[in-house]
């Protein structure tokens, strides 16, 4: 169980500050949950305590995990299948498991798309979610400003 004040990362949401743990009556059944502050876009989520593990709730990365997602981004891009429906699908998956280092690899993977071929309307989009998902947890787990972060983001692929 999280505390107020730690730092996690919800999937697909991206990285907050549980700023409470309110009980509140949602659909006639009380339940304790989570008030999750997300400082990019400056959204609160409420997330039902009972369904944190379920749904993927984790604790932000440490200076170590934050090196390994720079290493991820300067490799190589890894093979994807030319079928625009497949990869969208596996990239979904990836950035749906709310594992950091696939979120990073989705990123680089579509980064690298873009400057070669360019991406569809629906892999650009996912392309801004991936990366904003992976820059609040950078700006958590660093503690920079957002600009700074997306700055270190971009400078992998310079």
């Amino acid at each position: 169980m999280f505390k107020i004040g730690d730092k996690v990362v919800y999937p697909m949401h991206g990285a907050g500050v549980i700023e409470a743990i309110e009980e509140k009556e949602v659909l006639g059944e009380r339940r304790q949950y989570y008030i999750l502050r997300l400082p990019v876009g400056d959204m609160k989520v409420m997330i039902p305590i009972s369904n944190g593990a379920g749904v993927g709730l984790r604790e932000v990365i440490d200076s170590e995990g934050v090196n390994r997602v720079f290493c991820i981004l300067r490799q190589q891009s890894s093979e994807m299948s030319p079928n625009w429906n497949r990869r969208y699908r596996a990239n979904l998956e990836k950035i749906k498991s709310g594992n950091v280092y696939e979120v990073a690899e989705v990123v680089r993977n579509l980064m690298k798309r873009d400057r070669e071929k360019g991406l569809s309307s629906g892999e650009r989009k996912m392309l801004e979610n991936a990366r904003q998902i992976l820059i609040s947890e950078l700006v958590l787990a660093t503690e920079l400003e957002e600009e700074k972060a997306q700055s270190m983001l971009d400078g992998a692929f310079a």
